[in-house]
């Protein structure tokens, strides 16, 4: 079996795992909250909003300080805005998405420290499968390469391995719950 094809598997067995799930973020949120004061040195933070079956991050900002940005998306790629306020920040956008408003600060992608990455599965070796449109594997090449990247998910989201092409980005570590 190809890899595109045992991608496309599991992304299916994924989908099924999510649903009827439990979806209480705040284990999560506190492992995260964790991770973040023990590395000050991370000021810039990349946070997503939630689809269906993800990790909801948006209390994040309310337990501890940073600079918060959320991705948009703009034609193929995404672009990070500063958000501050979650309710009048976020609108829905692209994909059913809650998206940072055009009004708010840009933030360049080699400004992020820290990138929170959303995904349907990891591995423990940094392995993620997203829903396959390629947004976060396209903007993590942009990063600085001092930059961390963490993949969030529940703990049924975790696999044994990820199958993994050569443009496919490793994560730095895994926070489940």
């Amino acid at each position: 079996m190809t890899i595109p094809s045992r991608k496309k598997e599991l992304r299916g067995e994924l989908r099924r795992r999510m649903e009827g799930q439990p979806e209480d973020s705040a284990n999560v949120v506190g492992k995260i909250t964790s991770y973040l004061r023990e590395h000050p040195e991370l000021k810039v933070v990349s946070l997503f909003a939630p689809l269906a079956g993800e990790v909801d991050l948006r209390t994040l900002p309310g337990e501890i300080r940073r600079t918060w940005v959320f991705p948009k998306v703009l034609g193929a790629s995404l672009v990070f805005h500063v958000v501050e306020d979650m309710q009048r920040d976020l609108t829905p956008g692209a994909y059913g998405i809650m998206e940072p408003s055009d009004t708010l600060k840009t933030v360049r992608v080699g400004e992020i420290d820290l990138f929170l990455c959303p995904g349907l599965g990891f591995d423990l070796q940094g392995g993620r499968i997203g829903r396959g449109k390629g947004f976060y594997d396209r903007i993590l090449v942009e990063a600085r390469p001092d930059a961390v990247r963490i993949g969030v998910c529940f703990s049924h989201q975790m696999l044994d391995e990820i199958p993994m092409e050569d443009h496919d980005i490793r994560m730095d570590g895994v926070i489940a719950g």
